[in-house]
């Protein structure tokens, strides 16, 4: 069976796209296993569907490379979004995506016909966490001292959608995220396991982030992280609530602002790869 796709990224953070208005996808958990593979597949860092919503313009269904679902992918909806208006399956610059965590909105900047960027409501913050999930009482769990791998971290969670752990420290392009990330990831705090964000501060309106994603690995950018960075920097007083904050990944930045109301709005590009077709 040949399958037809688009390879897209939102600030080097690529996925393959399937569109499910013109393609039929059985077992999507293994075709994003295969496609995803960069020896001996497509390269990505997983599995995007677009589907047809009944509540919104359409659905987005992601996959991680190890096969397992994710909930929301900031910089995945971005490319939904570009790949929805481009393809004429939605035409308005204001676009409605389906997510397993909810319906999104999203605005676009249109030029020449081509989606150039685009800013998306990512939502409210969840700071609850029995609402991330985090095995802790209480309303927050904000600058909270966690051991792990036999050392203690100050961490702050929010939930974006996706569950994220972030932590504000120095020297982070040296840290060795392939023997720190699954500590984490797996950590017995974090029951549907969790995303993980090592920050330096540059100013109240500049981060920079190194993420470890949830059966991802290291990837180059995380759009949901971005957010709950923001967020975090928020709530420990290094930003201002209401103020753009740029944030730096290796992929490229993100501006996002954490709103007075509690909702983060997210800014930054999307791109495509190529098109291409693959026998599965």
């Amino acid at each position: 069976m040949k399958l037809r796709f688009t390879k897209m990224h939102g600030t080097g953070n690529d996925y393959v796209y399937v569109n499910l208005f013109q393609e039929t996808v059985e077992n999507p958990g293994e075709l994003a296993v295969k496609i995803s593979d960069r020896h001996f597949g497509i390269g990505s860092d997983g599995l995007i569907l677009i589907a047809p919503s009944e509540i919104a313009d359409c659905r987005m269904i992601m996959y991680n490379v190890d096969g397992s679902e994710g909930a929301m992918c900031g910089n995945g909806i971005r490319c939904v979004a570009k790949y929805a208006y481009e393809h004429g399956i939605v035409r308005n610059t204001h676009i409605t995506v389906e997510t397993k965590s909810g319906v999104k909105s999203l605005e676009l900047t249109v030029e020449d016909g081509c989606v150039t960027y685009i800013q998306v409501n990512m939502g409210q913050a969840v700071l609850k966490p029995e609402d991330i999930p985090v095995k802790a009482e209480g309303e927050t769990f904000i600058s909270q001292t966690i051991n792990v791998d036999g050392r203690d971290y100050e961490v702050t969670c929010v939930s974006m959608g996706n569950p994220h752990c972030v932590i504000f420290t120095e020297g982070i392009d040296k840290m060795d995220l392939e023997k720190l990330g699954p500590k984490f990831e797996n950590h017995e705090l974090f029951p549907n396991r969790i995303n993980t964000e090592f920050v330096e501060v540059i100013d109240e309106h500049t981060l920079k982030m190194r993420v470890w994603e949830r059966g991802s690995g290291e990837t180059i950018s995380c759009g949901t992280g971005t957010c709950a960075v923001t967020v975090a920097a928020v709530l420990n007083g290094y930003c201002k609530q209401g103020e753009e904050v740029e944030v730096q990944i290796r992929g490229g930045r993100l501006y996002d602002t954490y709103q007075k109301n509690g909702e983060v709005l997210m800014k930054g590009p999307a791109a495509v790869v190529f098109d291409g077709e693959i026998t599965v």
